[in-house]
This record gives C-alpha cells, sequence and structure tokens, in this order.
C-alpha cells in the first residue's frame, strides 16, 4: 500500500527551541522531538516505515526570527534519502523579492515539490499582501502552496487559521494555485467544506490529527464528494504516522477513496510534473 505524509519535518536543534514548542509536545502528548535536541534521520525513517509510510514531506521552517529549518538541511536530508524524502520550501515574508527567488531556486535547482507558510507564525492572514508574490511564484512553477488552517496549538492566536473570509480572497484571486490547508480547519469546519466545495484547487491534509479524532462532517466529505481532495499527512516528529492511522479502518473508506486519500492525490499534485 501507497502512502504519502504530506506534512513532516525533521527538526533542527534551532527548531527545537522555540518556546512555543514544549507546550505543542505537551497538548499532543508526543515522544519527541525532545525540546533543544535533534533527532536522527534513522527516527524519522524509523517512524515512516513503522507505518507503512513510503514518503514523507519535510518542511522547511522559516519564522519572523530566521530560519528554523533552512531548505538547504531540508534538501540534505532529501539527497541522503531521495526514495524516501521530497522537499517543501518556506521562506521570509518580511523580503518578498528574496522569498520569490529562493522559491526559484529549492525548486528549480533543489527539487523541492511546493511550498510551506504557516500563516500563525507570522501572525499574518494569508490575504496579506506579502503573500502575494509567493502565490504567482508557486502557479508559473507549477507548485502546491501548503498552509494551515484552523486553531493553533502552539499559544498563538488562531484568527490567521480562519478560512473566510482569508483564504477565501486567495482563492478568488489565484483560481490556478493548487493550495492544501493543513491541520484538518477545526473548529471552522463548515467554512473549510465551504470552500472545498466552492474551489476545486484547495485540498485539505489531516495532519495534527489521529484519524480516528477527525471531524465526522470531514470523515463524510471523504466517503462521498470529497474524495480526492483530502491528503493524509502526520505532523510528525509531533505525531507518529503510526499513531495517526491506527485508526484507518474506521473511516469507512471505500477502496478508491482510501487510495486517492493516503496517496494517490498527494502523487497527482506533488509528483505529476516530475
Amino acid at each position: 500500500m501507497d502512502i504519502v505524509d504530506v506534512w513532516a519535518q525533521h527538526p533542527t536543534e534551532r527548531f527545537t527551541t522555540m518556546p512555543w514548542l514544549e507546550p505543542l509536545l505537551r497538548w499532543t502528548q508526543s515522544a519527541g522531538p525532545t525540546v533543544g535536541r535533534t533527532l536522527p534521520v534513522e527516527a524519522t525513517v524509523g517512524a515512516m516505515d513503522q507505518a507503512g509510510v513510503r514518503t514523507a514531506l519535510l518542511s522547511a521552517w522559516h519564522a519572523p526570527t530566521g530560519s528554523l529549518i533552512s531548505n538547504d538541511e531540508v534538501a540534505e536530508v532529501v539527497t541522503a534519502h531521495p526514495d524516501r524524502f521530497a522537499g517543501l520550501a518556506a521562506v521570509d515574508l518580511d523580503n518578498p523579492v528574496a522569498a520569490v527567488r529562493e522559491i526559484r531556486r529549492a525548486v528549480t535547482e533543489l527539487g523541492f515539490v511546493g511550498v510551506r507558510i504557516v500563516p500563525w507564525l507570522w501572525k499574518l492572514p494569508p490575504n496579506d499582501r506579502r503573500y502575494y508574490p509567493l502565490y504567482v511564484t508557486c502557479v508559473e512553477l507549477g507548485v502546491p502552496l501548503c498552509t494551515q488552517i484552523g486553531h493553533t496549538g502552539p499559544l498563538f492566536p488562531s484568527e490567521p487559521g480562519r478560512p473566510i473570509p482569508y483564504l477565501d480572497e486567495v482563492l478568488l484571486d489565484f483560481p490556478d494555485l493548487v493550495v492544501i490547508g493543513g491541520h484538518v480547519g477545526y473548529p471552522w469546519m463548515g467554512e473549510v467544506l465551504s470552500l472545498a466545495t466552492k474551489y476545486p484547487n484547495f485540498h485539505i491534509d489531516t495532519s495534527a490529527y489521529a484519524l480516528h479524532r477527525l471531524p465526522p462532517e470531514l470523515v463524510d466529505f471523504m466517503r462521498g464528494r470529497g474524495r480526492g481532495r483530502v491528503l493524509f499527512g502526520s505532523n510528525w516528529p509531533m505525531l507518529s504516522p503510526a499513531r495517526c492511522l491506527e485508526h484507518l479502518d474506521k473511516l469507512g473508506l471505500d477502496d478508491e477513496a482510501r487510495a486517492l486519500f493516503l496517496a494517490g492525490t498527494a502523487r497527482r499534485l506533488f509528483f505529476a510534473r516530475s
């Protein structure tokens, strides 16, 4: 069975020393990463093997204070394990010209398959003008924009993750932009599903949720008209893919919907251009 994890990270020491990480790990009851320490790559590969994950998309992270996981650090892991990982770029929103250049470098030189921007980290909703050059660049390069929707686990304001009006305006302005909203979007599930119904290029990933905790309305969407619009993600190492997938059978997905959720849609969105 092919499984693609569309939201994972291999944390650096800079990432694990962020003050917002400790309450997040406590909230998710995660066993790792240990605050202030890095994980060996073998731990990430081992967690994938335990869950049967064939490919994981590793996110770079860039905060207003600087790089937490650089694009080059992600590229090193991908280069060492090209059959297991692909990269998602992160850039500095406060320097849009440099951000556009870095996205182009990450995609054309490093082989990255998308871009991830986490709005709560910047306290900027996705319709802020600083994002717009990035959206144009993603469309031109033919790569998805991955973002976060819904409330935040860290102790940051959740408002930037509210889908309407912020993401709604982006999807109106950029109908060709493929957007994957990570972390489900709770508590605004009505807004999330309305956008997924309205915009064919908007998708949802289940990262940061064990599957048995998914909102029932999202599961109904996955079984029916939303097959092919929801992707699997774990948010490793905050949650392991095995923990997320433990109750997969209880979702009641038929064979087609299950294959699309676990890998098929991710392969189409991220790897069809390569």
